[in-house]
């Protein structure tokens, strides 16, 4: 339950005013990845694509164009690489997959935007620049995984306490629903 709800709130947060990049966007696919149910890994990704398709238009102006397929794809990479932390999610494990999440949309989205737009030019200096640009936003991007990260996989974690701080007899299946 938990999953899809961080995963609607990732969502939703998208639309809401905050800094570029700082988003609970990647710590939601971890997390789904990690926690929900393999049958329906499709739907965060959906999710994410209907809302670029509204965002990208409507409210940020800009066409859409080939370089979403690279984000979408990164979409579900990124609830796979969750997938990896589903019978491990130490929390140096959650440091390193937060990371990639973060250096991998950079590299990723960067690259997409130069070999894509026309703003920059199609060589290596060019390509630089593309990456120089992105830096700002890596800043944000970085914090917003790490803190989202988290507090989505210590959720779980703080509500197990409680409902055995409170004596409940089934907090372990409480805290995993």
């Amino acid at each position: 339950m938990l999953a899809f709800l961080f995963v609607i709130f990732a969502v939703a947060f998208r639309f809401l005013p905050h800094p570029y990049t700082f988003t609970p966007v990647a710590a939601a696919l971890l997390f789904f990845g990690a926690r929900g149910p393999r049958r329906l890994f499709w739907v965060p990704v959906a999710l994410l694509i209907a809302s670029d398709l509204i965002l990208t238009p409507f409210v940020y102006s800009y066409p859409l164009s080939p370089d979403h397929f690279v984000t979408w794809a990164w979409y579900g990479a990124m609830v796979l690489l969750g997938s990896a932390l589903r019978n491990n999610a130490k929390p140096v494990r959650l440091l390193g997959a937060s990371l990639t999440a973060s250096v991998s949309f950079f590299l990723l989205s960067n690259f997409a935007v130069w070999a894509v737009w026309k703003m920059y030019p199609k060589t290596l200096s060019g390509l630089a620049a593309a990456y120089d640009a992105g830096i700002p936003f890596f800043r944000h991007e970085v914090a917003g995984d790490l803190l989202f990260t988290a507090a989505m996989f210590g959720t779980p974690v703080l509500i197990q306490a409680i409902h055995k701080a409170r004596g409940e007899v089934n907090a372990d299946r409480i805290a995993s629903a």
